[in-house]
């Protein structure tokens, strides 16, 4: 199972656009590798898509068709980069707010 016994949320959705989730007794596993590749490469598409819309959005005869393609598009790589960074938050260690922010907890 994953760590803490939790499900691991995968980059991709499933029928209806519910999330998918996948428990595995390795991080190695067939579809963990996939879900990581799939992960780098949605990041990635999302960076590239950032550079164009700065160019477009510079444009100033851009078509309204264009952004909406453009919003659209955005629209997206956003969704897919919240997924990938609630799966990622997901897996992090679990630590207390103390622990977080550097401070020690007293007892009395």
């Amino acid at each position: 199972m994953t760590e803490n016994n939790e499900l691991r949320l995968l980059p991709w959705s499933g029928p209806d656009d519910k999330p998918c989730y996948l428990s595995s007794d390795t991080p190695a596993s067939y579809l963990s590798r996939l879900a990581d590749d799939t992960e780098e490469i949605q990041l990635g598409l999302g960076s590239e898509l950032l550079a164009h819309a700065t160019e477009v959005l510079a444009d100033m005869d851009s078509d309204p068709e264009e952004l909406r393609l453009l919003a659209t598009d955005l629209t997206g790589a956003l969704r897919n980069a919240v997924r990938v960074a609630t799966s990622r938050g997901h897996r992090l260690p679990r630590s207390t707010h103390f622990e977080r922010e550097g401070l020690t907890a007293r007892t009395s």
